[in-house]
């Protein structure tokens, strides 16, 4: 699973470079963040643009892993293609998780809101 990670205006950033989240890696993508955020603090963005689709499991992964940050930290979402996008409306994920279209609008929301 290819899975990059950086700083980007404060936020650590995990840039997803699948082009699925389906049954077949969604117990490797949850593990995988959950390595990746432990033990850090602070926001963390999702940069899923190279994500063409997420099918429940995925979709199940995603939710898991925002849960295992635990309270008091903030999983955003950027870059979701239009059918992932409809996925998080449909289900209503979209009311659980902030989705921007980049991380340019995803950090500017944060200095707007300061």
């Amino acid at each position: 699973m290819e899975i990059n990670t950086s700083e980007y205006n404060g936020a650590k950033v995990i840039a997803v470079g699948e082009d699925r989240i389906d049954a077949a890696i969604a117990v490797l993508f949850k593990d995988r963040i959950n390595e990746l955020t432990s033990g850090s603090k602070g926001r963390v963005i999702i940069d899923l643009s190279q994500v063409n689709f997420v099918d429940s499991s995925g979709l199940g992964a995603v939710v898991g892993a925002m849960k295992q940050l635990g309270r008091g930290r903030r999983m955003d979402l950027v870059g979701l293609s239009p059918s992932v996008e409809k996925v998080f409306r449909m289900t209503r994920m979209d009311s659980v998780f902030r989705i921007f279209k980049n991380l340019d609008e995803a950090t500017q929301e944060t200095v707007d809101a300061s």
